[in-house]
């Protein structure tokens, strides 16, 4: 390994969500527009999903945008939808050469369909059968809706008698909501506010939170390390008395 290699962990397994918070404060305390803030937050994010698929995480999934974000500004929002469009053309070679699988979720279709179009096909030419990292984007994603729309599906098929009452269980809720994973482990939200901001409501039971004043644009991976180093470190009891 070269001396300016960074180390590895082993965090096979472990599924890490993140709350990009701070660009629109990034770019204000930098003189710069808002867009030149999302700018940035897109280029730490290229270099933590490096950083995640080397420390060997099962998933990471990213809040981008929020069902609350949409009363933002228009200029602002038509601007997040060009950065990402942008983004997907500029990173998609990446994931592809280090096999990382790319899945979107939440109302990303009130986006409009050039979005829709590239998410599709960014979709499709990052499915892998064993991907190094599975990266989720939460797209005009709510926790609450989440668990609305899955409590409807659950609802319909009782109704249709396809699913019984006594079948409800965590297993299914998690079979309905729209967020790709299960169980969450380690929740990183920058940016300096100490809350989850309807995000993965259902999947917080037992995740280990971690606060952080850095703002998202100057997150860097020695920080993310640390983060993931922390919560190596945890005790995870579950609810179960160990002494």
């Amino acid at each position: 390994m070269a001396e300016n290699t960074p180390k590895s962990l082993h965090l096979s397994g472990t599924n890490v969500a993140i709350i990009m918070d701070g660009n629109g404060r990034w770019a204000k305390k930098n003189t710069l527009n808002v867009t030149s803030g999302h700018e940035r937050g897109v280029e730490v994010v290229r270099s933590i999903v490096e950083a995640s698929a080397r420390n060997h995480l099962e998933s990471l999934s990213l809040y981008a945008f929020s069902t609350e974000n949409w009363s933002r500004p228009k200029k602002e929002i038509l601007g997040i939808k060009k950065l990402i469009i942008s983004a997907i053309d500029a990173q998609v070679p990446d994931l592809i050469e280090q096999k990382v699988s790319l899945q979107f979720f939440g109302d990303y279709y009130s986006f409009g369909s050039e979005v829709v179009n590239a998410i599709f096909e960014a979709e499709a030419a990052t499915t892998f059968s064993k991907p190094a990292l599975q990266l989720n984007i939460a797209l005009g994603y709510g926790g609450r809706a989440d668990i609305s729309q899955a409590l409807r599906s659950i609802g319909e098929g009782i109704a249709s008698k396809k699913i019984d009452c006594t079948d409800i269980s965590d297993d299914l809720i998690f079979q309905h909501l729209k967020a790709p994973i299960k169980e969450l482990d380690l929740l990183i939200r920058t940016g300096g506010d100490h809350r989850i901001s309807n995000f993965l409501l259902y999947h917080l039971a037992y995740t280990e939170i971690q606060f952080l004043e850095t703002l998202w644009p100057d997150f860097t991976e020695d920080e993310f390390t640390k983060c993931l180093i922390d919560f190596q470190k945890t005790e995870r009891r579950f609810g179960k008395r160990t002494i």
